[in-house]
């Protein structure tokens, strides 16, 4: 549901990053060489050359809300509950006007529904008062927004417009660490490793090959590693094997 004018300028914009040069700054933070690096993110591309956010929206705002509704929940139950939400409100000034309640019984079915309303409500009446109703291409005046943090401003910045942020959920810090290919204690961490190492010309679609490739692949409980097309570059020992080959046997 990504809008043609954003879908357009990501892809001219990725068709234009230089493809020497390729690192940002040096980097010791990796266990996996610049050439590893490379590869990896070379083979995603391959296999997904245009990864998209599986969250629903329409434009900037709905974004921008989806992902603040997506906060302990799956982008399923998220899609689920903005459908008929979105149909009624699509921007700042009709949420508004939509009221908490209503919010509230749209997204009943998602957890921490009650605070969520509140804080939709509560990020439009901001965005009418103090952005004239426009979400703001700007990481601070986003994560001053009740609701937003520095992830979901990340994801803002990336999907809406075209910026190379890397938003640190669960899935991307599990891939890193356990990948070795940025490893860190915290979020912020592993955001800032990845900064330093993706290259350049990789950077705007890092972000959702590692969230796609974490929610389908590289899983919390048993990754799935006979299937990994990074496994040969990947430090997580031992693989896990095929169901196949080891009758269900598991790796936590």
């Amino acid at each position: 549901m990504e809008k043609p004018c954003v879908a357009e300028s990501r892809k001219a914009k990725a068709r234009l990053e230089p493809a020497t040069n390729e690192k940002r700054t040096g980097d010791t933070s990796s266990l996996l060489s610049a050439e590893e690096i490379g590869e990896l993110f070379s083979r995603f591309a391959a296999a997904m050359p245009d990864p998209r956010t599986e969250l629903d929206y329409v434009n900037p705002f709905t974004l921008l809300v989806a992902v603040v509704l997506s906060a302990q929940a799956t982008d399923a139950g998220v899609n689920k509950a903005t459908k008929a939400l979105f149909r009624q409100a699509d921007t700042p000034e009709k949420m508004l006007a939509l009221g908490e309640e209503k919010v509230r019984d749209a997204i009943k079915t998602i957890g921490l529904f009650n605070t969520k309303a509140k804080n939709v409500v509560a990020l439009s009446k901001a965005l009418v008062e103090t952005h004239g109703g426009a979400v703001p291409k700007d990481r601070n005046a986003l994560e001053s927004l009740p609701g937003v943090g520095r992830k979901t401003a990340n994801v803002v910045l990336n999907v809406a417009f075209g910026e190379p942020t890397i938003a640190v959920d669960t899935h991307i810090f599990r891939v890193a660490n356990r990948t070795g290919l940025a490893p860190g204690k915290t979020p912020l961490a592993v955001e800032l490793a990845l900064e330093r190492i993706v290259p350049t010309r990789f950077a705007l679609n890092a972000h959702h090959w590692l969230i796609l490739h974490g929610r389908y692949v590289c899983k919390a409980r048993r990754p799935e590693c006979w299937r990994c097309l990074i496994a040969d570059l990947c430090r997580f020992e031992p693989k896990t094997p095929s169901p196949a080959t080891s009758g269900g046997a598991s790796v936590n």
